[in-house]
């Protein structure tokens, strides 16, 4: 089954909630590194997602964190799921 824009989204905001690095986010997400970055820069420029940078001895990773707003965004998403409503905008029942 295909995954609705609205799905790779909430995929991408839960993996982020404790912060991970675009590699990780690519992963777990299953998406190419093409989608990711489209994706990382659409939730970016929405406020959902928001960058830090984690110190490791001498390199520096970007990792990406869901903020309150990429919360609220998949609070609205799961209640719309459960709710079975959502199908004419591409998210569907499980």
């Amino acid at each position: 089954m295909q995954r609705s824009r609205w799905d790779i989204m909430a995929s991408i905001l839960r993996v982020a909630v404790t912060g991970e690095a675009k590699t990780h986010i690519m992963y777990k997400s299953n998406l190419s590194f093409r989608q990711t970055q489209s994706y990382l820069d659409l939730l970016l420029n929405s406020g959902l997602l928001r960058t830090q940078l984690r110190e490791g001895g001498s390199s520096h990773t970007t990792i990406y964190v869901t903020t309150t707003r990429g919360r609220a965004f998949m609070k609205a998403y799961d209640n719309l799921k459960a709710s079975g409503g959502g199908e004419s905008f591409g998210v569907r029942k499980k």
